[in-house]
């Protein structure tokens, strides 16, 4: 087979005229015509998500595949962690088999922190003898992120171990450090991490490049820090690549890395620098199996018609056509329904909390001083909330703050209505319920509140609950909270929402049967779904947020601070110990 375009040479940066022959699935010659002839298409190496949870899409492996070669992506760095706290080893091993099932290039990691922490239940644990396991396979290509970074500088037995085995086996450690800057990160990186996609601001992403990091600029469905991050490319452009780390299935659809690449060159950014973050460095740094359109390189490239508007046209890996002008050519493919789900039913009453209430279930040691001052930027603050009736009884209460755009939160206090001694929603000053139910064994929820869903009415609840993935919901009641749950309950996980607290009232449930985190129906039909379950929540129950659903996900991730919530209480992610909920 040939194949006849404008042939960029990310390595030598220069673009030739010429021909590309293709043998046994690589790339028997390369051969260059001349100078460059505008009008013609251009052929350039695949996209490549430098990382990526896979289970984010809502979508098996093969499904993700499928949707993603349409946008030029070839390959992934994937963190199986998500599945690994539901299902454990077992877990990642059906993630490996189920993206052999497509012509697309998966590179898994062994999952670091499962669970992520002892202060959450989860329905498994990946140990350090699981851990040499996987890095004993050839699918899997790293150790997924540290999250762990206070076992990192206090030297946890455990955590240093995993690291010295994947030192051992060569394969490249990954780091998730959200803040950590100074000696702290210099120690951080010093034990072995490589990488951070968790940089929020442009401060602490050159302190950590500077250090030696590979930074990896983040656009997801809900954690967005492209626009912050992008400078630092031509300053370290050997350095920097593209991720989107969790991205839900209507993102998906409008595009993937490929937009990334147009917005940094419309930004005025050097083409092969973008293109170097967007191809090249990924494979480098994790040696991937992945071809640079070198002769003797596995055939995996894509076709463009120009270097201003990036229309992919053609995707090729390892010599087959797997997209063609929108149009995937990867089969629409079932797969094993594997899950963990015990728990019934919940009641309006479970999701009560006493005015006198304090979720505080366990202290915690505190990681450090410099470690509680890590997040300088984002300290903890109070602000003053009306009171919607002053006649009414209230009760000061600590409030997680969601920002949109962000998985960070901020800690702020209100006063909420008391109604026979419970605490209550306000959805007037949008201060609404928060709950997590433990899904793995019979449980009462633990229960919070938050700010900045902005919904008027209903409720609306998720399987899909980093790290853990316990249920999560939020509500304007009781009883709404009730119903949105126990659709996802009945479903043994996913996505739902409800308008009100009668059965009569309007309701969306989107299934996800495999580890309560994903599907194997076809992801252009799980799209649509989601499309309509996230318009529901935003124009009939009112939420002003980007991405309402991926940014519940975030709630109950504790290792991201600085006030989220588990399914054992509310938790102080600045001093990694739970809180009490009344001020």
């Amino acid at each position: 087979m040939q194949v006849s375009g404008n042939l960029l040479n990310i390595f030598d940066r220069t673009i030739r005229s010429g021909r590309l022959t293709i043998e046994q699935g690589r790339i028997y010659q390369v051969e260059e015509w001349g100078p460059e002839e505008p009008g013609k298409p251009y052929l350039l190496p695949g996209f490549i998500d430098a990382h990526v949870h896979i289970e984010s899409s809502l979508l098996t492996p093969a499904q993700f595949a499928r949707m993603a070669v349409v946008h030029g992506t070839v390959a992934t760095v994937s963190d199986p962690h998500e599945i690994g706290n539901v299902l454990g080893i077992e877990g990642v091993e059906y993630m490996i088999e189920d993206g052999k099932r497509v012509p697309f290039k998966f590179c898994f990691g062994a999952p670091s922190c499962v669970p992520a922490t002892t202060f959450e239940t989860a329905g498994a644990a990946i140990g350090v003898k699981d851990i040499r396991r996987l890095l004993g396979r050839k699918e899997i290509g790293y150790l997924a992120e540290m999250m762990n970074f206070p076992g990192v500088l206090h030297e946890d037995p455990d955590v240093m171990a995993k690291i010295a085995l994947a030192k051992a086996f060569n394969k490249p450690v990954d780091g998730h450090a959200p803040g950590l800057r100074g000696d702290d990160a210099q120690r951080y990186i010093d034990a072995g991490m490589e990488t951070d996609h968790e940089c929020f601001t442009y401060e602490e992403a050159l302190d950590k490049v500077r250090r030696g990091m590979h930074i990896l600029i983040r656009e997801g469905s809900a954690a967005k820090n492209f626009e912050a991050l992008i400078p630092l490319l031509s300053e370290f452009p050997g350095r920097i690549m593209f991720c989107s780390d969790d991205k839900h299935p209507d993102s998906l659809l409008a595009g993937h890395i490929d937009q990334l690449v147009r917005r940094a060159l419309e930004k005025g950014h050097d083409r092969f620098d973008v293109l170097r973050a967007a191809c090249l460095n990924p494979v480098l740094h994790y040696r991937l199996p992945v071809g640079l359109l070198r002769e003797g390189d596995p055939a995996d490239f894509i076709v463009v018609n120009s270097l201003e508007e990036f229309a992919v046209r053609q995707t090729y890996i390892n010599g087959e056509m797997v997209a063609e002008n929108g149009v995937s050519r990867i089969p629409d493919l079932r797969s094993e329904h594997l899950n963990r789900f015990a728990c019934s039913t919940k009641k309006p009453e479970d999701f009560r909390a006493g005015a006198d209430a304090d979720l505080r279930t366990a202290d915690a040691d505190l990681p450090s001083e410099a470690s509680e001052s890590r997040f300088s930027d984002y300290k903890s603050e109070t602000e003053g909330v009306r009171i919607a009736n002053p006649d009414q009884q209230r009760r000061k209460v600590k409030v997680i703050e969601a920002l949109d755009g962000q998985l960070i939160t901020r800690l702020l206090e209100a006063e909420v209505p008391v109604v026979n001694g419970h605490l209550m929603s306000d959805p007037a000053q949008d201060v609404l319920k928060i709950a997590v139910v433990n899904r793995y064994r019979e449980a009462p929820p633990a229960v919070a509140f938050i700010r900045n869903f902005g919904l008027r009415k209903g409720a609306m609840a998720s399987s899909v609950g980093h790290d853990s993935h316990n249920i999560i919901a939020v509500g304007c009641n009781d009883e709404s909270l009730g119903r949105a749950v126990n659709l996802v309950i009945g479903a043994k996980g996913g996505l739902s929402a409800v308008g009100g607290p009668a059965e009569a009232d309007a309701s969306h449930l989107l299934a996800l049967p495999i580890a309560g985190l994903m599907t194997d129906t076809d992801g252009y039909r799980i799209a649509e779904q989601y499309t309509a379950i996230d318009r529901f929540v935003k124009q009939e129950l009112g939420s002003t947020l980007t991405s309402p659903f991926m940014t519940l996900s975030f709630m109950a991730l504790l290792v991201i601070p600085s006030l989220k919530i588990s399914d054992l209480g509310l938790f102080d992610g600045q001093h990694f110990a739970f809180t009490s909920l009344t001020v």
